[in-house]
């Protein structure tokens, strides 16, 4: 079964990566995906949230290996771009 509130943990540990620099780093977009894939599944809410987080994170500056992580989960679990 899915974790229910996941999402939402994902959406508060997102506001902490934003407010500490303003930018998402690898450590912390791991962090985030591990988050959604507690349960070995990233469904529908949890892919809505990553999605505005990558989306919030491609306005500012990103390093080559965090826009190549956030390309590959995109692939991998169907986050839209």
């Amino acid at each position: 079964m899915a974790n229910s509130r996941s999402y939402l943990d994902i959406a508060l540990a997102s506001i902490e990566v934003f407010t500490d620099d303003g930018k998402l780093d690898l450590e912390e977009l791991n962090f985030l995906l591990g988050l959604a894939l507690r349960d070995n599944v990233v469904d529908d809410d949890e892919k809505r949230v990553l999605a505005n987080v990558f989306r919030r994170a491609e306005q500012g500056e990103l390093r080559p290996a965090v826009r190549a992580r956030m390309a590959e989960v995109r692939a991998k679990h169907g986050v839209p771009a």
